[in-house]
Order: structure tokens, then C-alpha cells, then sequence
């Protein structure tokens, strides 16, 4: 009943007292109201009295006593103070869920700090596990949105990890969006918006509607095709940079005609021009990749959102795909519209092809763009897992082996430990077919070569060991690649199980 009574007991000992007192002290002072409690309960059970009326009587009991003796004004001093106490110990990370911190500033401030650093000090493989429960923390109300964000958005103009820093804010905005929370003002005051009123108000409009309009995008295409544009910065906002992708990439979506250019030309600089500055003053405007990135965005528009082109069509045009791919910006829009395409329900039952173009076009989003590849591997994971009931067994066994090719070749492009580690858990749940398992390994092991990093074999000699696994991959002639794997690693590796 007292967790901490041997720790007391420990320090009392180191301190010189003898284990006579203990036991006098303990048995004089001790009452054991709980302990008496329950003794009474069972004796009360065992002369014929029903154990919920028992239970009802002693919680009914307790909550006559709480009403009677509840002080609200003591009970919140003890909260604050608590909170306080943690905070000053030390312990800001302990209470990065409650939401006692978020009631007081300076308890708040020094959680924020401390959640703040374990983000950054734990890098993008990390950044999954740790944003949602600090983002959760920052949208607790307006006011932690407001302090967080404003705090933020001072460390971004940092040189080194301010970057880092805006990326973690466009996160928390992202998840505010995503619970129904319309931040956008908060967003545009933060940044250089407010010198600029006119573009303040169409930004304003089109994210808190969630959507583009040809009214409010002509009046940022004057702004931004002036002799004096507002800053690049203004436009970089993702969640407006999403809805273009919606309006540009996304199948059935209708443009105004004479409205289009508009929108392609806005997306473009904000992918493409680069400023420099100096003390708060803009001393240059680049603008050399403007026009490629514009053409390059119009050409794969016309080719997505043309529902006159099939498959065939697009595998005509796939070298100017692959051309206007290089462009990031488009690239994002290509893995969208893929997205899109591949998501209808009918759309691999449709397809003639062991792979169909739009896969195809994600293993060249792979090869040219590293920072893609979490977005890549999540389509991916989505489409393996997604149950194509529309197709037969070994129909949808084909499908998923080439989805498989899609990961191996991610890997191959750098993206390593994420997909081997799905892959295991997909072994460990038990929920995919084996014969998909052994596929996976067989090829990985046909694309890789020593050395190899002592994480990559700790993630995927398990697998290779596996009773399901080993011994069933059967190779042509005398080279085993699975026995060469695990004799190299145990050669080469202290193995941790």
C-alpha cells in the first residue's frame, strides 16, 4: 500500500537507525485504514452480505467523505504546485501529456523546451515516434498554439537547425488542420504576411476554405509577377502548396482555362526562386529555374488530368515524364496523382501489364528524389495492405510481388532500414502470406553485398533465420545466398537476440 515505504526503509538503514525501531515505529503509527477496510468487506461477505452490495456500500461511503471534505481552491493550489515542482526538478518530460502543464506559462515553457529538444535531438527517424504527442501538447488551445508557434517561428530564422525548427511548426500545423482546427491566421501573422495586407487576405481566404480560387490566385499572380514581389516565403506555406497539388494533379479536377497559367506560374516560384537576404533586406531575386519549372509543371498537368490519355498513351509519353520528373516540385505532384489513380478500387483490374505505368513511375520518383521515399514507401505500404477482393488469389499474390519489386527498389536507392523493418513486423503479425516473405528476401539478397551495417543485420538476419524461412528458398546450382548471409554475419557481427 506504501510503494515508496523501502526506499524510506533503505536511506533509514544508511542512515544508523536499528531494525528495533523500525518495527515499533511501524506498528504504532501504521493504521491500515485501507487493509481494515478490506478485512471488514470480507467479513461482512462471509455472514451472507452480496459482494457488489458490499462494494456499492464502501464506494458510496467514499464519495460521501470526498463531497464532505473536498476543498477546490486547496486542490487546485496542489496541482499548480505539483506541476511546478516537476518542472523546476527537472522533470518537464514527465508531464508532457498533462494538461496541468499547459494551464501555467513558465511549467509550459520549460516542456516546450525540453519536448522541443528531444525532436530535434532525435532526427527525422525519430521525428514519427515524438511529433504526435508534442504536437497534441501545442494545440491543447489557442493560447500553447500561439506561444509554441510564435516561439518557433523566432528559432527559425536561426542559421543552424532554424530549418529543422520550421519543419517540426509546418508539422504542428499540419496536425492542427487535420483535427478540424483552422490555424491559418495564426500561420500568416507568425510570418512576413502581415507587411503585405492584399496577399495576407487571398492566402487567408483560400486556407481557410481549403481550397484555390481563381479571384483571390489572381491577385498573388500580380503581386508575384511585379518588378517588387512580396517575399518567396509568403506562398511556401504547405498547406498551401497541398492545395495546388489538389487543384493541378488530382484526376476530374477542372481548372478555369484563362486561370490556369496563374496557378502553375505561383506554384513554380515558390518551388523554384531563391532569395538571398541581409539584415531583414532582400539583396537579390534568382529566378533562372523559373520558366523550366513552369513548362515542367503545365506539360505533366496536361498529361495527368488529360482523361482522354490510357496507359498506353502515357507509356508513349513516359521519356517526357521522366524528363520533367527531375523537378521536385513535379515529382510531388506525379506521386499524388499516382496516389489518386492507384487508390480506385477498380483500377488494378483493369490493368493488362505486370507492372503498370504508375508504378513504374514511382521507382523513378525513387531514384530521383531522397526525400520522397518515406511518401513512396507509405503509398506502397497502403496498396500492399489494401484487400483487392475485386481480383483472385493469385492475382492479387502477382500484385503484391510487385509492389514488393516497388520496396526493393527503394531500398536499393538508400532507403533501408524503414522497409526491412515493415517487413518484419509483417512476419511477426503473421498476417502475409510467406510465400511474399521469401520473395522479398530472395530478391533483396540478389541486389546486395558486403559490408553491411551492424542495424541492417540486426533487422534482417532475423528474418532470413525464421523457421518459415530458412531452408526453403531453393537456389539453382551450388550458391546459397541465404546460408552465405547468415555465415557472413556471424563471422562479422556480435549478434544481440
Amino acid at each position: 500500500m506504501e510503494p515508496s515505504i523501502f526506499n524510506t526503509l533503505k536511506r533509514y538503514f544508511q542512515a544508523g537507525g536499528s531494525p528495533e525501531n523500525v518495527i515499533q515505529l511501524l506498528s504504532e503509527n501504521y493504521t491500515a485504514v485501507a487493509q481494515t477496510v478490506n478485512l471488514l468487506a470480507e467479513w461482512l461477505i462471509q455472514t451472507g452480505v452480496e459482494p457488489v452490495q458490499v462494494q456499492e456500500t464502501v464506494e458510496n461511503h467514499l464519495k460521501n467523505l470526498l463531497i464532505k471534505h473536498f476543498d477546490p481552491r486547496k486542490a487546485d493550489s496542489i496541482f499548480t504546485e505539483e506541476g511546478e515542482l516537476i518542472s523546476d526538478a527537472g522533470y518537464q518530460g514527465e508531464i508532457t501529456s498533462v494538461s496541468t502543464a499547459c494551464q501555467q506559462l513558465e511549467v509550459f515553457s520549460r516542456v516546450l523546451r525540453t519536448s522541443l529538444a528531444t525532436i530535434l535531438d532525435g532526427g527525422e527517424e525519430n521525428l514519427e515516434k515524438n511529433l504526435p504527442e508534442f504536437a497534441k501538447m501545442v494545440c491543447h488551445g489557442e493560447h500553447t498554439y500561439l506561444f509554441a508557434q510564435a516561439m518557433m517561428s523566432v528559432l527559425a530564422q536561426e542559421e543552424q537547425g532554424g530549418s529543422t525548427v520550421r519543419r517540426i511548426a509546418q508539422e504542428v500545423q499540419r496536425f492542427a488542420q487535420e483535427k478540424g482546427h483552422d490555424a491559418s491566421q495564426i500561420t500568416l501573422a507568425l510570418g512576413t504576411a502581415a507587411s503585405y495586407p492584399r496577399a495576407c487576405q487571398a492566402l487567408g481566404a483560400m486556407l481557410s476554405k481549403g481550397a484555390l480560387n481563381p479571384a483571390d490566385i489572381t491577385v498573388l499572380f500580380k503581386m508575384f509577377t511585379s518588378m517588387d514581389p512580396p517575399p518567396v516565403e509568403l506562398i511556401r506555406v504547405p498547406a498551401f502548396l497541398d492545395l495546388f497539388m489538389q487543384s493541378l494533379f488530382k484526376p476530374g479536377t477542372r481548372i478555369n482555362q484563362d486561370h490556369k497559367h496563374k496557378y502553375i506560374h505561383i506554384l513554380a516560384y515558390a518551388a523554384s526562386v531563391v532569395e538571398t537576404w541581409k539584415k531583414n533586406k532582400r539583396v537579390s531575386i534568382n529566378k533562372d529555374e523559373l520558366k523550366s519549372t513552369s513548362k515542367a509543371v503545365e506539360t505533366v498537368h496536361n498529361l495527368c488530368c488529360n482523361e482522354n490519355k490510357g496507359a498506353s498513351e502515357l507509356v508513349a509519353e513516359l521519356s517526357t515524364l521522366y524528363q520533367c520528373i527531375r523537378f521536385p516540385v513535379v515529382a510531388m505532384g506525379v506521386l499524388k496523382w499516382v496516389d489518386w489513380t492507384v487508390s480506385e478500387p477498380r483500377y488494378f483490374q483493369l490493368q493488362t501489364d505486370h507492372t503498370p505505368v504508375h508504378l513504374a513511375l514511382l521507382d523513378e520518383i525513387s531514384t530521383c528524389h531522397q526525400l520522397l521515399h518515406p511518401q513512396v514507401l507509405q503509398l506502397l505500404v497502403k496498396l500492399f495492405e489494401t484487400e483487392h477482393s475485386q481480383l483472385d488469389v493469385m492475382e492479387q499474390l502477382e500484385l503484391k510481388k510487385t509492389l514488393l519489386d516497388r520496396m526493393v527498389h527503394l531500398l536499393s536507392r538508400g532507403y533501408v532500414l524503414p522497409i526491412v523493418s515493415y517487413i518484419r513486423k509483417c512476419l511477426e503479425k503473421l498476417d502475409t502470406d510467406i510465400s511474399l516473405i521469401r520473395y522479398f528476401v530472395t530478391e533483396v539478397l540478389d541486389v546486395i553485398a558486403p559490408p553491411y551495417t551492424s542495424d541492417f543485420v540486426q533487422l534482417f538476419l532475423p528474418i532470413l533465420e525464421n523457421d518459415s524461412i530458412a531452408g526453403t528458398i531453393k537456389t539453382e546450382g551450388e550458391h546459397d545466398p541465404v546460408t552465405e548471409f547468415i555465415a557472413h554475419c556471424k563471422s562479422n557481427f556480435i549478434l544481440v537476440n
